[in-house]
C-alpha cells in the first residue's frame, strides 16, 4: 500500500515537502526520527555495513545531527540526498535506511543506496524495500532512470539489483579512490519502461 505524497510542480520540478509513508507486507518506509540514532549509529559504524558506505557516523551525535539535517530537507528536492527509515511494519523498529539522489536536473538518472542492520540482512527486506521505491519513482514521481553504483566485491547488492531487473551496464576498474584505496565500480541501471516487464 502507497499513501501519495502530495507534489507541487515549480518549473518542471517536483517537490514533496513532506516524505511519503510506503508500506509493503512486512515493511514501513518513512522519515527517520530523532529516536532513531541510537540504532542508526549502531549498525552504520558496524564495521561489515560501514565497509562499502560513503558515510560512517563517529558516534551517536553525529547520527543524530545527520537525523535533523534530514528533517530539514524536503522531500525530492532536486540536487540532494533523502533518507528513508525502513522498518518493521508491526513493530515499528528500524531495520535499516534507504537513500534516495534526487539530481538538480529531472532528466537526469535517479540513484540509490541502502544500508541494513546485520541482523536483518539476508532476509528479502531491501529487495522488499526497493520494490516500493521504484513503484514510487516511475509511477507516481516520473522518473525515467534508475542507476546504483556498486563495489563487485559487495555481492549482496550486487545480487540485489540483479533481482530487482537492473542492467549491468559498466565495469569501471580501480575509477574510484575510496579509503585509501583505488576500487572498482560496478554500474547498474533501470528504465521506467523496463520495470513492470524486468519485475514480472
Amino acid at each position: 500500500m502507497l499513501a501519495s505524497p502530495a507534489l507541487l510542480r515549480d518549473h518542471d520540478r517536483m517537490i514533496d515537502r513532506d516524505y511519503p509513508v510506503l508500506e509493503t507486507a512486512r515493511l514501513r518506509l518513512d522519515r527517520l526520527g530523532a529516536d532513531d540514532a541510537e540504532v542508526l549509529f549502531a549498525y552504520r559504524a558496524d564495521a561489515y555495513v560501514a565497509r562499502y558506505q560513503g558515510w560512517v557516523p563517529c558516534d551517536v551525535k553525529e547520527a543524530a545531527a545527520f537525523i535533523a539535517e534530514q528533517a530539514r530537507r524536503p522531500f525530492a528536492e532536486p540536487g540532494g540526498w533523502n533518507q528513508l527509515a525502513i522498518r518493521a511494519r508491526a513493530s515499528g523498529a528500524l531495520l535499516g535506511d534507504l537513500g534516495l539522489y534526487f539530481p538538480a536536473r529531472r532528466e537526469d538518472a535517479m540513484s540509490f543506496g541502502i544500508s541494513l542492520h546485520p541482523a536483518h540482512q539476508h532476509r528479502g527486506y531491501a529487495r522488499e524495500a526497493m520494490h516500493a521505491v521504484l513503484e514510487l519513482l516511475f509511477g507516481q514521481l516520473g522518473c525515467h532512470r534508475v542507476v546504483a553504483s556498486v563495489d563487485p566485491r559487495n555481492t549482496p547488492s550486487l545480487a540485489l539489483c540483479r533481482a530487482l531487473g537492473m542492467r549491468l551496464e559498466a565495469h569501471h576498474v580501480e575509477s574510484l579512490w575510496f579509503r585509501g584505496d583505488w576500487v572498482d565500480d560496478v554500474v547498474f541501471a533501470l528504465l521506467a519502461r523496463e520495470w513492470p516487464i524486468r519485475e514480472a
